[in-house]
């Protein structure tokens, strides 16, 4: 009977063992930000809750939105009246140094914005990429401008090509999810459950990009290690909703 019990009471503690190696696994694969998100889930702040879609203004403004942008019932929606300058919004709340955000999107054919995070605000900043990276949302299967690899949908703007955007993109007008997990050890971006991007922030290959492509007269962008949460009106109808973080 005693050899029973001691054998039973193996069993349980390698299944036991194995079970929790395998979500160490998985938290560690490429899933292992929907893995966090249930078991944290109370560490999920909705910015758009009624507390807190209050929070949002334009860059660079006191309070309140720009008249480009409406709340329509639960989704925050821009109507396309800004440009390369002016029309961006923040989430003016607080700043956000490692996190998790997680959202959806639409965006009109032939749209152009995108989602920004660390950005700061000052007089020298006209817009939230002079300091901001930026997941790039973008439907460039209607556009009429010619982009590369580095300026398309689910790429780190001006500094990282996305992959599997093939795989990942929807048509103009239908809903997408983006998330973006940043950490100073690594950064990931996904594209409707699609990684599109992986880099490590201010590693060497980071400056080299920044300092010989498109960053390179803007001193400031990247550098700060926490900031704001930002949405770009770049001249296009776009639709945001279910927009969460968590602080890592």
């Amino acid at each position: 009977m005693k050899n029973i019990f001691f054998s039973l009471f193996i069993i349980g503690f390698l299944t036991g063992c194995k079970s929790e190696k395998s979500n160490d696994e998985s938290r560690l694969s490429g899933n292992e930000s929907t893995s966090t998100q249930s078991e944290n889930s109370n560490n999920w702040q909705d910015l758009l809750s009624e507390e807190n879609v209050k929070e949002w203004r334009g860059y660079n403004e006191e309070k309140g939105l720009p008249d480009g942008w409406v709340l329509e019932g639960e989704t925050l929606m821009s109507l396309g009246k800004g440009a390369d300058i002016g029309g961006d919004i923040v989430y003016g709340k607080e700043e956000f140094g490692e996190f998790e955000l997680s959202l959806e999107w639409k965006i009109s054919p032939g749209g152009n914005s995108g989602i920004f995070y660390h950005v700061k605000e000052g007089e020298q900043y006209e817009a939230l990429y002079f300091t901001g990276p930026e997941f790039q949302l973008r439907d460039h299967q209607n556009s009429s401008e010619q982009q590369d690899s580095l300026h398309i949908l689910g790429a780190d703007y001006g500094m990282y090509e996305p992959r599997n955007v093939e795989k990942a993109k929807k048509e103009a007008g239908e809903w997408n999810s983006s998330r973006i997990v940043f950490t100073e050890e690594k950064v990931t971006y996904w594209l409707n459950g699609e990684k599109t991007v992986e880099f490590t922030p201010w590693s060497e290959d980071w400056r080299s990009r920044k300092d010989a492509g498109k960053w390179k007269d803007f001193p400031d962008y990247g550098k700060a290690r926490e900031g704001l949460i930002g949405l770009q009106d770049h001249g296009s109808e776009i639709w945001f909703r279910n927009i969460r973080i968590r602080k890592l």
